[in-house]
């Protein structure tokens, strides 16, 4: 009688193998939305709606960079939209008292980020479940940013530099920029650094992490920080798209968040995942969004849609992984 043994790096090739395969199976899903609306529904190929698609995947995929590291590493983020909101008031504030641009944008991501910190210390040192702890940050950032406003908009005088981030940069959005070159630094991050190396390894097992010495409270604190910045930096350039601050914009933000990075095949339960995948899961969240808008579907009857094709792609991956992992296991 013969075992057939399997090395721990053999299994990891295995699981990669498998995310590409989610990978795969999303650019079909993204071409199969990219052509099934570009031939029924008129001005979907059009530029301006490129452009339009690309300033809505920006507003999706620079929270979600960070949003993929903290579910990575076992944890959610349920803060995101009003996170943006908030920080987006708190600039448009800044702005209408003639605080310099700079000094005001650097205030609102550290504003952001020290809301971040705020709940990632929570989760770490307090142990609140970190649902729990972006849940509260949640209601009292969407709450106080409807109090400070009265829930109207804030506006500002102009401002050239809000114009640039606002405007496109050879011909592609300047937020769509800002986009990739994140996309490029939380790749490298992620996959070359001590640093998400530690993310994985927290979110694959927390207690065995922290025997292997890797300081657990301080990763989560971290991820969350990098969140809280994240949507401060949303919040910015969305400030800079609608010309004010207001309470109410990205409202579901999170929701869609979350869905693009499951989608991109983040593991739920922590330790896997790739930014690739959330890059993927952005793009057909954001045509799926799109093509619905220009068919003109019911707003309301938009969200059965869409959470229907969100539930339908992510149990399509999750199918296509296993039969993937159950074919190689059993020819090893």
């Amino acid at each position: 009688m013969s075992v057939t043994t399997t090395t721990p790096d053999r299994r990891r090739g295995f699981r990669l193998l498998a995310l590409d395969m989610n990978e795969i199976g999303l650019i079909v899903i993204l071409l199969l939305l990219y052509f099934g609306f570009g031939a029924t529904t008129n001005g979907f190929l059009s530029a301006n709606n490129h452009l339009s698609l690309l300033r809505d995947a920006a507003s999706i995929a620079i929270a979600a960079w960070a949003v993929t590291l903290i579910i990575i590493a076992g944890e959610i983020d349920v803060s995101v939209g009003p996170m943006v909101a908030f920080t987006s008031v708190c600039l448009a504030f800044m702005l209408k008292a003639d605080v310099n641009v700079a000094l005001a944008i650097l205030a609102a991501l550290a504003i952001g980020g020290a809301l971040g910190t705020f709940a990632g210390s929570l989760r770490a040192y307090f142990g609140v479940p970190s649902f729990v702890a972006t849940l509260g940050l949640w209601s009292a950032l969407r709450g106080m940013s409807f109090f400070t406003t009265n829930a109207l908009p804030v506006t500002f005088p102009d401002n050239a530099f809000l114009d640039i981030l606002a405007d496109n940069m050879f011909g592609i959005p300047t937020s769509a920029i800002v986009m990739l070159v994140l996309f490029a630094i939380f790749s490298f991050v992620s996959q070359k650094t001590a640093y998400g190396r530690s993310i994985f390894a927290v979110g694959g097992n927390a207690n065995a992490a922290e025997l292997c010495g890797i300081n657990v409270a301080r990763i989560r604190v971290l991820i969350f920080t990098t969140s809280g910045v994240m949507a401060a930096l949303a919040g910015v350039l969305l400030t800079a798209r609608l010309g004010s601050g207001n309470a109410g914009t990205a409202s579901g933000l999170e929701f869609d968040v979350i869905a693009a990075v499951v989608i991109g095949g983040t593991a739920l339960s922590g330790g896997r995942g790739s930014m690739l995948g959330t890059l993927l899961g952005v793009f057909v969240i954001t045509l799926i969004g799109n093509g619905l808008v220009l068919r003109g579907i019911n707003p309301f009857f938009q969200e059965v849609v869409r959470g229907v094709i969100i539930v339908a792609a992510v149990l399509a991956n999750i199918l296509v992984t296993r039969y993937r992992e159950r074919r190689i296991f059993g020819a090893c």
